[in-house]
């Protein structure tokens, strides 16, 4: 081994130490020297040293080894894959999957922890990796998968298992059932979590029976008081089960159960709406208030739409320090598009056009992004707007959104804020910090004040134009 790393183009260093390995009976007695083998290939490979062709992805498959060491091994060795093609030994960690995926999976959650990156696969790690091939071949073993998931008790695995609720629903539900009637407290946890993660995506009728049942037997357990909440929302996310358990996760609900999701309870909204926009205007007066307005963002149907407006309409005249929660909200339903225009624009310029202004200034800032909505409600505030701190908001949010005609954007807001002593020390103060914060805005500015030096000298005043200059590293005509 030590012949080999000092000249990996050593045939015969190569060709013994291959040979001896493969012909052991056992070679877990050598798995130190596997080891540094496989950390040495991958060096070699960063090192653009030749590696040699004996050890390719072939060798590492036919030692006779338990599948423990061989996947530990082929993590090592998949940092040195490369894009030139052939054989490479992800792929055969993928064949060994795919050949015995109940033996295979748990040491392919083992590469979880690794975070090193994989050259030959962009912005991939070997824990991506490790995820990526779980994912693709998980219809070999669906159910042993969501159990080595929630075994490994790892964010990677959280996420898996949160991709699989939304596209295999059915075998997550087995699994919240398995894991309601478990012994261990961790798994009636996770039974709740990821009951809550599939119930959406349960279409089946087999499928809610599942969750119906596991949130019955969780609901069944005194000791388990602290998952009543989540598995309150499982129920009413049930329509067969609603209407017996909506009181109650009601009250759950109005206290702020943190296992309560409101996405659970707006689920009820088209056969309750009554009961339903009571409790969230009654948790709308709490500090989690933004959890439960973004969770109404996504009611679209439009009678029910203006009645959530109103709730809004509500919460801003009353709660006027609710105010990032009414502009995730509105930055949400922004992002649906045109068909949130009829319930969206009258409720964003009445705000606009007198609201109270840490409103108007968090809206501002959600108004500066794309789209054609936003540009049309963007323009109704330049031409009602003359508080500067609402005014700067929207230069700086427009800035790092590259907003639609940027310069003209920042020209306008510009007259308007030197209007006032205060508007313009902000617009000058907001040119400079833009200029060192966003990459490239130095450079574009300069760029305005060259291409039209008159209309940019009403709001940029010398010392301002002296620091954008110096910023971008030009000189920008007088």
């Amino acid at each position: 081994m030590h012949a080999l790393d000092a000249d990996p183009r050593s045939w015969w260093a190569a060709r013994l130490l291959a040979e001896v390995l493969r012909r052991v009976p056992d070679a877990t007695p050598y798995v130190g020297v596997l080891r540094l083998l496989a950390d040495g290939i991958a060096d070699w490979q960063r090192q653009q040293r030749p590696v040699p062709a004996e050890f390719g992805p072939v060798f590492w498959t036919a030692l006779p080894l338990p599948e423990a060491e061989r996947l530990d091994l082929l993590r090592r060795l998949v940092r040195a894959d490369t894009t030139a093609g052939g054989p490479r030994y992800l792929d055969a960690a993928a064949h060994l999957l795919a050949a015995d995926p109940t033996a295979v999976q748990p040491h392919l959650a083992r590469w979880f922890d690794d975070e090193r990156p994989l050259p030959a696969t962009p912005h991939a790690t070997v824990a991506t990796a490790a995820q990526a091939l779980l994912h693709t071949y998980r219809h070999r073993a669906l159910d042993d998968l969501t159990e080595v998931l929630v075994d490994s008790a790892h964010p990677r695995g959280d996420e898996l298992l949160a991709v699989l609720a939304e596209e295999e629903p059915s075998a997550v539900c087995r699994a919240v059932d398995r894991w309601a009637h478990d012994g261990r407290p961790t798994r009636r946890v996770a039974a709740v979590a990821y009951g809550l993660r599939a119930a959406p995506h349960a279409c089946t009728e087999a499928d809610r029976q599942l969750l119906r049942y596991a949130a019955l037997t969780l609901l069944a357990r005194p000791a388990d008081g602290t998952l009543h909440g989540g598995a309150l929302g499982i129920l009413v996310r049930d329509p067969h089960a609603r209407a017996r358990h909506l009181p109650r996760a009601l009250e759950h609900f109005v206290a702020g159960d943190p296992q309560l999701p409101p996405s659970a309870l707006a689920a009820a909204l088209p056969t309750h709406p009554e009961a339903v926009l009571d409790a969230f205007r009654t948790r709308l007066h709490r500090p989690d208030a933004g959890a439960a307005l973004f969770a109404l963002a996504d009611v679209t149907t439009p009678a029910l739409a203006r009645r959530v407006a109103d709730l809004v309409r509500e919460a801003v005249a009353r709660r006027p320090d609710r105010a990032a929660a009414v502009a995730a909200y509105v930055d949400r339903r922004l992002d649906q598009g045109p068909l949130a225009r009829t319930v969206l624009f009258p409720l964003v310029t009445g705000v606009l056009d007198g609201g109270p202004e840490p409103v108007r200034t968090a809206l501002a800032a959600v108004l500066a992004g794309p789209g054609p909505l936003r540009r049309e409600l963007r323009a109704f505030l330049l031409a009602h707007e003359c508080t500067p701190a609402v005014l700067e908001s929207l230069l700086r949010a427009a800035a790092r959104h590259d907003a639609d005609d940027l310069g003209g954007l920042v020209h306008h807001t510009g007259l308007l804020l030197v209007r006032t002593p205060d508007g313009a020390t902000r617009f000058d103060r907001a040119l400079v910090d833009l200029g060192r914060e966003v990459p490239g805005f130095a450079a574009r500015a300069a760029g305005w004040l060259a291409d039209a030096p008159q209309d940019w000298a009403v709001v940029v005043g010398p010392s301002t134009r002296r620091m954008i200059e110096n910023l971008a590293g030009v000189r920008v005509p007088a």
